[in-house]
């Protein structure tokens, strides 16, 4: 998990350098981010699907392989469309790790602790978090950008050495339907690539959007009959599960809307140097991990609900103190502003993740998995998409702040989501623990 969760923190930091050094702007910048969430999004359920046929852990190196070989090639682009394509085949390989590494938790820990394993692994992706604009910060200074996935490329090495302490999982007896991953495809393509080309080119833009819809229309009627089907339609039909899916999606788009705006406001707004953006950011994820160990532990005890609700309320606070403050006077205060944010984070996705994982069926991890996955990138993707559109829309200086604005009303939004399903979740999880016993 360190190795894409760390290239993704040090890819939001390095924006506006790498902006400078390929002479483009801002909005045209951010397709670097978009470009990589997009393939994630379009490969998590395909490569949810191909885990549960074929077994975890040999779906899951095969994409740290493919995560490192495209990292050379971003290493290597000489122009922005060349970065764009590498980041979108490193998403690719990105896919099969987040679709299978949480689902893997569940085969190498009892049900009754996987909060609190889920607790340790959202540490462990905070603390990449956290390390990540320092590291990118500390590459800038002293190299040029293409280091930065270069970087990529041994620590690759190290989890492909770790990937042979991961639990074996039994190939599934369910064929593969190719069609259907086909139609996953480009329904989320489609989709997200119509909303990105939507100011640029409309009537292109238009096309693709109807198309992936007409995808999702074919993908529901063919996979509504199935019992494992590659959208997980199955999963989707239990209310506290969807409710989660749903906060999930407003509370990633608040947070992405978020990480990519504070380093244009840092250092083009506020006149911070890359160095200094770097340090005020880490206080976000080292937030997140000195949260998230003490919030799975709490929600193997208590409402999940609840508790997401507690850390949209945090989240939303952090965001609009950090976008209504006058930081031109003294940016110290972002430092509170972030710790805001990581408090409320980590309270919101730990519980909200384990109540999503506990409401589906053992056998059907990979495919919670894949649907957690999606629901993230989504959130992720439409934060990066607003952002594109705030830049474009609006002048620069003020499009970063009312990102942060807008971050802190999704994140509320998916707290109000959460307590909608206050009463049931922790039911769902309780008969899907029974069920793993």
């Amino acid at each position: 998990m360190t190795l894409v969760v760390l290239d993704a923190g040090i890819t939001n930091l390095a924006l506006p350098t790498i902006s400078g050094a390929l002479h483009v702007t801002p909005a045209v910048a951010v397709l670097v981010v978009t470009a990589y969430q997009t393939a994630l999004l379009v490969a998590l359920l395909p490569f949810a699907a191909l885990g549960e046929r074929f077994g975890y852990r040999r779906v899951f190196a095969s994409g740290v392989w493919l995560f490192m070989l495209a990292s050379v090639l971003c290493a290597l682009a000489p122009s922005l469309p060349w970065l764009v394509a590498a980041r979108a085949v490193q998403g690719l390989g990105g896919a099969a790790i987040m679709a299978l590494g949480v689902p893997l938790l569940r085969f190498s820990v009892p049900p009754q602790r996987m909060g609190a394993a889920i607790g340790w692994n959202a540490l462990t992706v905070a603390l990449a978090s956290s390390a990540g604009p320092g590291v990118g910060a500390l590459i800038l200074s002293h190299a040029p950008w293409p280091w930065l996935y270069a970087m990529n490329v041994p620590l690759g090495l190290a989890v492909l050495l770790a990937c042979g302490q991961l639990p074996r999982t039994p190939a599934g007896p369910h064929r593969l339907d190719v069609a259907s991953m086909a139609l996953s495809g480009g329904m989320f393509a489609g989709v997200f690539v119509g909303v990105q080309l939507l100011l640029s080119r409309p009537l292109v833009a238009t096309g693709l959007v109807a198309a992936g819809l007409i995808c999702l229309g074919l993908l529901v009627r063919r996979e509504a009959p199935k019992a494992a089907p590659v959208i997980p339609l199955d999963l989707l039909r239990v209310r506290s599960l969807r409710f989660s899916v749903i906060a999930s999606v407003f509370c990633f788009a608040g947070q992405t809307a978020a990480m990519v705006a504070l380093p244009f406001y840092l250092q083009q707004g506020l006149g911070q140097s890359a160095s200094a953006t770097g340090i005020y950011m880490t206080i976000w994820p080292l937030s997140v991990a000195v949260t998230a160990v003490a919030a799975g532990r709490l929600a193997d005890r208590f409402s999940t609900a609840w508790l997401c609700a507690a850390g949209g309320a945090f989240l939303a606070l952090g965001l609009m103190g950090a976008a209504l403050w006058p930081l031109t006077e003294d940016a110290r205060p972002i430092f509170l502003f972030a710790g805001a944010c990581g408090v409320g984070f980590g309270l919101f996705q730990t519980p909200n993740n384990r109540n999503m994982f506990l409401s589906a069926p053992l056998e059907r991890s990979a495919a919670s998995g894949g649907l957690q996955g999606a629901a993230r990138l989504t959130g992720q993707t439409a934060g990066a998409v607003l952002m594109t559109l705030l830049f474009t829309l609006t002048p620069v200086a003020a499009a970063p702040r009312l990102g942060l604005g807008i971050g802190a009303a999704l994140a509320l939004f998916a707290g109000f989501v959460s307590l909608s399903r206050a009463g049931d979740d922790d039911h769902a999880a309780g008969a899907a623990s029974v069920r793993s016993r």
